[in-house]
């Protein structure tokens, strides 16, 4: 008998209406839908009407709940893995019957949609480049503060989530490790009260109470460590790493003089004389 199929399907982390046209297909197709939490999930069914037997699978019986799903995809059922809102296994039950389905020689298909994290940061105004996301800080005091203390490191857009009630000792414990940084708090994303808070750690603090919903945190990455990163290169390194980004020699010029504060002119005549 042939393996059924493994879909992870998006799902709206709000407006009903972020779904994609395929994920509404998958879901009307498969034999089975294992969801987080299988009330909320209902809702959106019904929204869709669509009926479907619905598994629970959830982060407390994800051990048993995984056998279960792996036997009826053994059968040859489709299965469709959705999480409470946006994309499943991101900070979310999923990834253990993800890697067992594999090696079973399960299909697993991703059904792209809807992702808080991402749809945060395209609208933070943020570095985009480059990104690390760290999902929920540990409840542990000490393990929290140890990989806060790791995020201290990252020279690029940091992105968190954090529970409202945890909010604002998140943001003491950012202030203490990380210095008073630039911050982007989203919350509410897709919905009517969808709002972006921007400022400092302090500011945000000072201003900003503990409204309900989950909160998304992005963190400006650290100038103080990208402007000692560029003063550690030399003007060549820096000219070849512009220049396989794909830069114009003029550009990389302007871009190198702006960083080093230095006359255009100068680091020309310096190129002149070493790269070329």
């Amino acid at each position: 008998m042939e393996n059924g199929k493994l879909y992870l399907v998006a799902t709206p982390i709000g407006n009903l209406e972020d779904i994609t046209l395929r994920a509404i297909r998958i879901l009307k197709e498969v034999d089975y839908i294992a969801a987080e939490d299988t009330r909320h999930t209902l809702k959106l069914l019904d929204h869709l009407e669509i009926t479907k037997p619905l598994i629970s699978y959830h982060r407390h019986n994800e051990e048993i709940k995984t056998e279960e799903l792996l036997q009826k995809l053994k059968m040859g059922k489709n299965i469709a893995l959705v999480s409470d809102a946006g994309t499943p296994v991101i900070s979310d039950p999923g990834e253990q019957v993800v890697k067992e389905a594999l090696e079973e020689g399960i299909e697993v298909i991703p059904i792209p949609g809807a992702c808080a994290l991402i749809n945060a940061l395209i609208a933070s105004g943020l570095d985009t480049k480059e990104f690390a996301f760290y999902g929920f800080l540990s409840i542990h005091k000490k393990l929290k503060k140890e990989k806060l203390e790791q995020i201290k490191k990252e020279n690029k857009t940091v992105i968190l989530y954090e529970a409202p009630h945890k909010l604002q000792t998140t943001l003491k414990d950012i202030q203490e490790i990380l210095g008073d940084r630039y911050i982007v708090i989203a919350r509410e994303l897709t919905k009517i009260h969808e709002e972006f808070i921007r400022g400092t750690v302090s500011e945000i603090l000072e201003n900003y109470p503990e409204p309900k919903g989950e909160h998304i945190i992005l963190i400006e990455k650290s100038a103080e460590k990208e402007e000692e990163s560029e003063n550690e290169e030399t003007i060549e390194e820096r000219y070849a790493y512009y220049e396989k980004q794909g830069l114009m020699k003029n550009e990389i010029i302007k871009k190198i003089a702006k960083e080093r504060g230095v006359p255009k002119n100068e680091i020309y005549q310096y190129i002149l004389k070493k790269v070329e």
